[in-house]
């Protein structure tokens, strides 16, 4: 019988086993952990969210909103698990993270199809019929080596930094306010406020702060999105105003008015007894991080349950090593998924988990692999990544990769929401033309 390797069980590993498992194949699904640990996770559990426990926006005219309702339509394990799991966060889907990937390792443990092994992969295994790579931003030296020869290319790196947690029972509740921006949600953001020389202060014992050092063979190269709040800070006084410390579309009841500045507290579990930093990922010494937040007057007491951290990020160059498939060009039945490939972010990395399981599964069947639509957000993403271009720079899920309307529309909201109907229009026929009994299953749907 056909056999499927599955090498790490974050995000992506879990959806594409899930998904090559629910087709009836077998797969043996390869976690290091916690045999061998990283330095980022906790646990050995599958799909450990490390960063923050917020999968983005609800809304389709989010990129993370828009990919998670796609991933619906495919039958996401992920998604599934997180709406069940989930603590409230506003207008984002965020998850208890610790039950969240409980049941995520309960489920796949228990697959009938599944057979989990616990060790460290240094080896590409040869004898499967294909082998799905998902380890993630995290890979461990040895297997990076191997990949690194089997793709012929150096791999390009940057750094993930975690954002601090606190125990809510040690947050001065009276130094600012529950509430969402522009009103919307329902007030599941704490904002710690600051005034103008409270910021100043702040600002400028951050700017001394003292950093963990890099290795001399390593080069920062932080991504956008997940930027330390040291490296936005240096960029300019005024940049975490306009940045995780923007008071935009938020009233402060007490003063009637919008604050000079404010640390918003994201809940991480349903009960919220943990609130975590928004937006403050750092790579500074922990002793300094205690120093330096307990500057903000609601955190002036603050009992950190966890400290901001850094890890490593290796990913490959999918624009010139994959195809749209997520298939090795030079080996096919070696295929890619999650943030390895150069996709950033939580929902993104477990969609590419479902298109490689999903690709797996038609191959051992006979049939084509596929590509989304482009005008989907999966098939926009899978795009970008295998497009030729002289640097890939990881992307998260946004409107900017799906192609433009036919007619014009000038209004913003109104354009994102015409895009994200178009797009969950074109993924329902995609998802029915994977159907067993689709009478084009043999082709390939690549538009």
């Amino acid at each position: 019988m056909a056999k499927v390797a599955v090498i790490g069980a974050g995000l992506a590993g879990s959806e594409a086993a899930y998904r090559i498992a629910e087709e009836g194949f077998n797969v043996d699904l390869y976690e290091m952990r916690p045999v061998k640990k990283t330095p980022a996770h906790k646990t050995g559990n599958f799909s450990e969210l490390v960063c923050s426990n917020s999968l983005g926006g609800k809304e389709i005219t989010t990129g993370a909103g828009l990919l998670k309702e796609e991933m619906k339509i495919l039958g996401s394990l992920i998604v599934d698990i997180a709406e069940e799991y989930s603590v409230p966060a506003g207008g984002a889907l965020a998850v208890d993270r610790v039950k969240f990937s409980k049941k995520i390792t309960e489920i796949l443990e228990n697959h009938p199809n599944i057979n989990v092994i616990r060790k460290e992969i240094t080896q590409i295994p040869e004898n499967y019929d294909f082998v799905v790579i998902a380890t993630g931003p995290l890979t461990s030296e040895e297997l990076s080596k191997e990949i690194q020869k089997l793709t012929g290319e150096e791999h390009l790196y940057f750094y993930d930094a975690i954002a601090p947690t606190v125990d809510a029972d040690t947050v001065d509740f009276s130094k600012g306010f529950w509430g969402d921006r522009y009103g919307k949600g329902d007030g599941d953001y704490f904002n710690c406020v600051l005034n103008e020389e409270e910021y100043e202060i702040f600002y400028k014992e951050l700017m001394k702060g003292e950093q963990v050092p890099l290795k001399d063979f390593e080069r920062a190269v932080f991504f956008e999105g997940c930027l330390p709040v040291e490296e936005i800070a240096r960029r300019g006084k005024q940049t975490l105003l306009f940045g995780p410390m923007k008071p935009v579309g938020l009233i402060d009841p007490k003063t009637g008015k919008q604050p000079f500045a404010v640390v918003q507290l994201r809940k991480e579990n349903r009960e919220g007894t943990l609130l975590s930093m928004v937006g403050f990922q750092t790579k500074l010494k922990y002793p300094e991080q205690k120093r330096i937040f307990r500057l903000i007057p609601a955190l002036k007491d603050a009992s950190f349950v966890r400290l901001g951290s850094i890890h490593r990020n290796t990913f490959i160059q999918s624009q010139k090593v994959l195809k749209p498939t997520l298939q090795l060009k030079k080996k096919l039945k070696i295929l890619f998924a999650g943030q390895i490939t150069g996709v950033e972010g939580y929902v993104a990395s477990a969609a590419t988990g479902i298109l490689a399981g999903i690709n797996v599964s038609r191959m051992l069947k006979g049939l084509e692999p596929v590509v989304p639509p482009e005008t989907t957000m999966l098939g926009g993403l899978v795009r970008y990544i295998t497009e030729p271009k002289d640097e890939l720079q990881p992307m998260n899920p946004n409107f900017a990769l799906l192609p433009e309307l036919k007619k014009r529309v000038k209004d913003k909201r109104k354009r994102k929401i015409l895009k994200a109907q178009r797009a969950l229009k074109d993924m329902h026929k995609f998802a029915d033309y994977l159907a067993p009994n689709s009478s084009q299953a043999s082709k390939t749907y690549f538009i």
